[in-house]
């Protein structure tokens, strides 16, 4: 029987490891510790002692203070530096000092919620006063949803239930809008793009409901680090901030590593694949029983890793011990992978960014991230994954062959110096401000001359009223649709259309395994893809798009797909341009119109990444409107490379803006497209496009169109620090022309560069 390796022994292992680029160790930190302020009430104090807690950390005291001052507050401090008594003790105070206080808390899940509830009732349990704390969400009983409108003091719930649930029937919750005294707003960088932008609607329907109620509740935020929280918070919530950023919390030692896997093809350039690395690197910890989180940039990849770590493990009892966990899974199955991270039982989980957020998920000791995850704050949520409680942290950062992995990789002063990113919403977007003025309209009739959100409403109250949703009469609009328009708007997309995924093997007991949007079913779900959930691989039979529907069966085959889109675009109005000087070029803001098309898959073998096989895809065009920033080449450009050579050198171009976008804004690369085209249709010249892939855009085009010369300057030193030739995929990838491209490329930003 083979001796368990210590997580010092792995250490050392790894300290030998020539593919260790860089091991940067993260000091752990005191505690800066004040006393409790002198107007917390007596109850609460003994509470905290009780629990050994005997003083607060500086910024816990802030917080504290300036909410009890009236003021609307944005907490912004690490993971695991005790955010939840940063709004739990101003709630606490308020109503103690006053019972008939209510407060409302939302979490980005039902998990954080259900997490941070369980903190709450071991607090009160400490005080002894008869306080009531519920959750309320899609598993909250019937019998109990009654108690909790009419007497919940503090209602922990998500976006999702106040805008389906609550907001729509707020004659029921009369109690809790009468005497709402706090919102709560946990991991506010979690709303951001076309979720944040949902949310920050529903605040807007929340205040229109309170206002009538007559309470005028205070906003307490919290979130990771980002570049612009208080502009953040106010863009969501529509109020003044104050800003408390000064963290107290002490913190454990931890090793960051950077993991470069080797060159494999010298002449190509070609690393090993960063899954593989990732697999044996976690397998290590993992067959010594430490518990280990990896996270994924994908939910293809999820379950490429995930099946090949149980694969691994297959020889042993505790194959069950390593789970997938993603968005898509239904709730019942992430509660129970939750719960065994907590109590232990589930020893490895491979996830996406879900498991990002502050819920207590247990000893994890190790965190390793699949590529750089897209952003910074992403990063250090990720790490503060491990090592919450005591004992040295793990975290391990494999690089993928893409430029922006291999540049931090090469950079690490760099990267540990990183300014977080700002985070972008654009609540204004018609079409999803459309759909929360039909939602507000069943709540409320809009009065003519009402605002929403700042905006005068009358304009689409009357457009809503020509298509027959709203109704005229006596000086308001009314809604006046059989439907109920809250449970067909989904927070998490611009256009309400999601696919159910339907499992047919047992044709006796089909079953939903998941939902997707209309987007990802056209690119993941068409016939003859597989499709893998929890490791399992399974066939698309049919994808319904009438009925929204994808009818899927289990297969075991030894290779997965990946589909390929073909992407025209047209320039529907330009409202920037500003020359980039230097160039023989302008940067352009507007209206696009984008229709893609789903052409063919390709079939990749797991264990060799080889393309096996090839299929036709046969689905209609998409089209889509949305902003977007460009690129306007001068033809000089052409007329001096060749047109071949000068296509190849944009080709090389949009590779790199494509994954250098997220370091100027927070986004994962799959919320940007970039499209080349040496002869753009509207002006003949050519062109780089970079666009949002949402309907009616969500502002970060606009945030690239302004850091345009930041973000090139970039690029052009990601392309220099690969020592490739021809192009490889750590700089422009591998174009027609590899050579020459390359060096035009390198040319024109030089070109440029010098200039600035």
């Amino acid at each position: 029987m083979k001796v368990r390796e210590s997580m010092d022994d792995l250490l050392n292992e790894l300290k030998k490891d020539p593919n260790i680029v860089n091991w940067h160790t993260v000091p752990g930190r005191s505690a800066t510790s004040v006393p409790f302020p002198g107007a917390m009430d007596a109850r609460l104090r003994k509470a905290l002692i009780s629990r050994g807690v005997d003083s607060l950390y500086s910024h816990q005291a802030d917080a504290f203070e300036t909410v009890m001052r009236g003021k609307d507050v944005v907490l912004v401090t690490p993971t695991a530096s005790g955010k939840t008594l940063c709004y739990n003790l101003p709630v606490l105070q308020t109503i103690l000092t006053d019972p008939a206080c209510r407060a409302l808390y939302f979490f980005p899940t039902k998990a954080l919620a259900q997490d941070q509830k369980n903190e709450m009732e071991e607090l009160i349990n400490e005080i002894g006063a008869p306080l009531k704390s519920y959750t309320y969400d899609g598993d909250t009983s019937g019998t109990i949803r009654q108690t909790i409108r009419r007497a919940g003091q503090i209602v922990m719930t998500n976006p999702d239930m106040l805008h389906s649930s609550i907001l729509p029937h707020h004659t029921k919750w009369v109690s809790l809008f009468e005497n709402l005294k706090f919102v709560v707003i946990d991991e506010l960088h979690v709303y951001r793009g076309v979720f944040g932008s949902h949310v920050a609607n529903v605040i807007r329907r929340l205040e229109r409901i309170c206002n009538y109620y007559g309470s005028h509740p205070q906003f307490i935020c919290t979130s990771a680090t980002i570049s612009n929280p208080r502009e953040h918070a106010e863009a969501l919530t529509g109020r003044r901030m104050t800003l408390i950023d000064r963290n107290g919390a002490p913190s454990v030692r931890k090793h960051f590593l950077f993991y470069n896997p080797p060159v494999v093809n010298k002449q190509l350039n070609v690393r090993e694949d960063e899954m593989l690395a990732v697999k044996n690197i976690a397998a290590r910890f993992l067959k010594n029983d430490i518990q280990t989180i990896v996270f994924a940039r994908s939910k293809l990849k999820v379950e490429l890793l995930v099946s090949h770590l149980q694969e691994i493990n297959s020889g042993r009892e505790e194959r069950a011990k390593i789970c997938a966990y993603r968005g898509g899974y239904l709730p019942l199955e992430r509660r129970r992978i939750e719960r065994g991270l907590r109590n232990g039982e589930i020893m490895g989980v491979v996830s996406t960014n879900a498991l990002e957020l502050g819920v207590d998920i247990g000893q994890l000791r190790v965190c390793i991230m699949t590529g750089y995850p897209g952003n910074m704050a992403s990063v250090w949520q990720q790490a503060g994954r491990a090592g919450r409680r005591s004992g040295d942290a793990m975290i391990i950062m494999v690089a993928s062959s893409n430029p922006l992995d291999q540049y931090m990789a090469g950079h690490p002063d760099y990267f540990f110096s990183r300014k977080p990113e700002e985070v972008r919403i654009n609540p204004d977007n018609l079409m999803i401000l459309m759909d929360h003025i039909k939602c507000s309209a069943y709540e409320l009739p809009f009065p003519k001359g009402e605002t929403f959100g700042g905006l005068p409403a009358d304009d689409l109250c009357q457009f809503l009223a020509d298509e027959d949703v709203l109704h005229y009469q006596t000086g308001k609009w009314y809604w006046m649709n059989d439907s109920f328009p809250a449970n067909e708007i989904s927070l998490r997309s611009a256009v309400q259309d999601s696919f159910a995924i339907v499992d047919v093997t047992d044709q006796g007991h089909t079953k939903v395994i998941g939902e997707m949007d209309r987007f990802g079913a056209m690119t993941m779900l068409y016939e003859d893809a597989i499709y893998i959930h929890q490791g399992v691989q399974y066939h698309v039979d049919q994808l319904d798009l009438e009925q929204r529907k994808a009818y899927i069966r289990r297969v075991n085959v030894n290779y997965y797909t990946d589909s390929d889109l073909a992407v025209q675009m047209d320039v529907l109005e330009k409202d920037e341009e500003a020359p980039l000087t230097g160039l023989d070029a302008d940067k352009c803001y507007g209206d696009v119109s984008v229709r893609a098309l789903p052409t063919v898959f390709k079939k990749i073998r797991f264990e060799t990444l080889e393309n096996i096989g090839w299929g036709h895809i046969h689905l209609p065009e998409m089209e889509m409107h949305t902003n977007a920033a460009w690129i306007t080449f001068s033809e000089k450009w052409t007329d001096r490379f060749g047109k071949d050579v000068f296509q190849g050198a944009l080709v090389g171009l949009s590779h790199l803006l494509r994954h250098a976008a997220p370091l100027y804004v927070m986004c994962d690369q799959s919320d940007l497209s970039v499209v080349p085209k040496i002869k753009s249709p509207h002006n003949e010249k050519p062109s780089v496009f970079i666009y949002d892939k949402y309907p009616g855009g969500i502002g970060l085009s606009k945030k690239l169109y302004e850091s345009m010369p930041e973000l090139l300057e970039k690029v052009r030193e990601m392309a220099e620090s690969c020592g490739c030739e021809s192009g490889c995929p750590s700089c422009i990838g591998f174009v027609n022309e590899g050579k020459a491209a390359k060096q035009a490329l390198l040319h024109i930003l030089g070109d440029y560069s010098s200039c600035r």
